[in-house]
């Protein structure tokens, strides 16, 4: 078998076979295929797509290129989330809680922040001394006795992900549906859940900015989970406006405690938080109905027992349960230019400006400012006065202020009529 054949048979739009992917990317794992014939692989997938059995058969390629985690140990039905990103999204601290607190354990590997979305490791590692580098034993025995643990992606998990993303990122082939839902689905699937719920965006601030494509990586990635045997589901969902009114690290881990006191919490972050842990008990088989998953979510969330969940958690994991975030030490007040209607935002920008507060990176090697962000004090679709306050942006670099004030303008549109509100789910495929 060569490379250079299966190069040629891609490129003229023909199936490959599942030995013939396997051999391309263990043979680029190794070491044993160049990174240029890879190159034109990625290439020739990008313009000629793949079908269904391609795209599982590339997944497993994948997830067979490292360790994989065992879960069984539990004994019982694991479920796993996984949101393809978006400015404040904050929900895998809420779910996760409230999920377990249900009964149903959640043992989690998520990633850090790169660009302006944030990660879930990163704004739990705001927390002093929260350990997200765990060994696999000490995990599976946290899961065990709180039913709960997220910890960092190991670096052994689908390494074949990394080095194709590598390439991916400097040949203009990241934007192809297979190779994203291979790439996503591959590393939930070494993290050994049984069943997998997927949160997929669409808008400004989604790596998917129309629900057409959204909905097409959904399908992709649901076919995929059920075709290497797990249940799997996928919700999509607006990022056309920031979740929640809070953008940065411990800003979004305190508005987060907030909401599973049962503080008023902006709708778009608590209805997603809500449908998001419905669902997930739904796929792990929990309640015998729908009506009774949404009872359960919301009696976690009211008796106080998914924010014990969360604060059992942080312990285990060497933070401090009641760490209540110190104020940036600069703080500087947003006011509308003129009276409107927020009628739309751009929410990558309002990323960025997050970023130049110093709450994102925009190398992997950058340091984050824990305390920096943007809490808004105003919700889409609201009607503003000319200098009324609009947001409070956080940060320890003084300097960057006028420049992230600018940028965060930039993003609003103000305007005489209201429009209706997106919705805030568009789909649920399974």
């Amino acid at each position: 078998m060569r490379i250079y054949d299966i190069i040629n048979k891609k490129k003229r739009g023909e199936a490959l076979t599942t030995e013939e992917i396997n051999f391309a990317v263990a043979g680029f794992t190794q070491g044993e295929i160049p990174d240029y014939q890879i190159s034109a692989l990625l290439m020739a997938i990008c313009l000629r797509s793949m079908n269904a059995a391609e795209t599982t058969a590339l997944t497993m390629a994948m997830v067979a290129s490292g360790e994989t985690v065992a879960l069984s140990p539990l004994g019982a039905t694991t479920v796993d989330k996984h949101s393809t990103g978006g400015v404040g999204d904050k929900t895998t601290l809420a779910v996760v809680p409230i999920v377990a607190a249900c009964g149903v354990p959640i043992a989690k590997m998520s990633g850090r922040g790169l660009g302006y979305t944030g990660g879930t490791i990163d704004k739990l590692e705001a927390i002093p001394g929260f350990r997200t580098a765990i060994p696999p034993t000490e995990f599976m025995q946290i899961v065990k006795t709180h039913g709960l643990c997220i910890v960092g992606q190991s670096a052994n998990l689908a390494p074949a992900d990394k080095k194709l993303y590598a390439l991916r990122d400097v040949t203009a082939t990241v934007d192809s549906i297979p190779l994203i839902a291979a790439s996503i689905m591959s590393k939930k699937i070494a993290a050994g859940a049984s069943a997998i719920l997927l949160d997929v965006k669409t808008g400004s601030g989604a790596f998917m900015k129309t629900p057409e494509d959204a909905r097409a990586l959904a399908r992709t990635m649901v076919e995929i989970g059920k075709g290497c045997g797990r249940k799997t589901a996928a919700l999509i969902t607006d990022m056309s406006t920031p979740l929640g009114n809070t953008i940065g690290n411990s800003l979004e881990l305190q508005e987060v405690t907030n909401f599973l006191k049962g503080e008023k919490t902006e709708k778009n972050l608590s209805d997603l938080c809500i449908a998001l842990a419905e669902n997930m008990l739904i796929l792990a088989g929990k309640p015998a109905s729908k009506s009774s998953a949404l009872d359960m979510v919301k009696e976690a969330i009211s008796t106080g027992r998914a924010l014990q969940k969360l604060k059992e958690m942080i312990k285990a994991q060497g933070g401090d349960p009641n760490y209540a975030p110190p104020i940036a030490p600069h703080v500087a007040t947003v006011t509308a230019p003129k009276s409107g209607y927020l009628t739309q935002t751009d929410t990558e920008s309002i990323g960025i400006s997050v970023m130049l507060l110093g709450a994102g990176r925009e190398r992997p090697e950058d340091k984050i400012d824990y305390l920096a962000g943007i809490v808004l004090k105003i919700n889409p679709y609201d009607y503003v006065k000319e200098g009324q306050p609009i947001a409070e942006l956080h940060t320890s670099n003084e300097k960057i202020i006028p420049e992230a004030t600018e940028k965060f303008l930039s993003s609003l549109t103000l305007s005489s009529e209201a429009i209706p509100p997106s919705p805030l789910i568009y789909e649920k495929i399974e």
